[in-house]
């Protein structure tokens, strides 16, 4: 039992710790950076239960991180504001800042040579005007109708190597996934780099994208 007088407020907020002690909760909030989605979509799209997910959604909800809206008998989950996804980028940041085995743990789950060569936003702004690239969402066809990143074209993960064909090999390929710890867009990159091609990925995926597009 706590027995300084502010500990009603740092009770209050350990309840914010304890929701995002959950790495199931934080992938969640990652997805849902991307966009609105139903408890259905997300639990496709992170490849977990659909109950678990639903109980997940509730706790995050309550914590005013996420928010929700009712279209005929389906529920619609959304990041509850901007500030939730600022704040999300800035939390991983930190931790990455800060923690040398988060750090190593992320090299070796997606490869130094892809989070070391992976192009900025803004270098890929730079690529993009000069037309220097080739981009590509690798995300599933619903992900991209929703929202992807100008100039990108959709090709997704699974077919990716039956569309090699329409790849160039004489101009840098930039390929992104969903978000910044996502495994798909540096396999990617480690197929085309293996038929002779120049591939790099999108450092963060289109989460870090649309972040830093919407925050200015």
């Amino acid at each position: 039992m706590t027995d300084f007088p502010e500990a009603p407020i740092y009770e209050h907020l350990a309840r914010l710790g304890k929701v995002l002690s959950a790495p199931v909760r934080l992938r969640l909030l990652d997805l849902l950076d991307q966009g609105e989605c139903t408890v259905e979509e997300l639990a496709q799209r992170g490849g977990l239960p659909l109950k678990n997910t639903s109980a997940h959604l509730q706790q995050l909800r309550a914590a005013g991180l996420v928010a929700t809206r009712r279209e005929g008998t389906r529920i619609h989950y959304s990041l509850r504001d901007r500030e939730v996804s600022g704040f999300l980028g800035r939390f991983q940041e930190f931790a990455e800042e800060r923690m040398s085995d988060l750090r190593a743990e992320i090299e070796e789950h997606l490869g130094r040579d892809e989070t070391v060569g992976a192009v900025t936003g803004p270098e890929l702004e730079e690529l993009l005007r000069g037309g220097e690239v080739v981009l590509v969402d690798l995300r599933s066809p619903e992900e991209y109708e929703e929202d992807h990143v100008p100039g990108a074209v959709s090709i997704p993960s699974r077919q990716l190597e039956e569309r090699l064909d329409e790849l160039p090999w004489d101009m840098t390929i930039v390929a992104y996934c969903q978000g910044p710890y996502c495994v798909v867009s540096p396999r990617a990159v480690r197929v085309l780099n293996g038929t002779g091609r120049q591939a790099r990925s999108l450092r963060g995926g289109y989460v870090h994208w649309k972040r830093r597009r919407d925050t200015g």
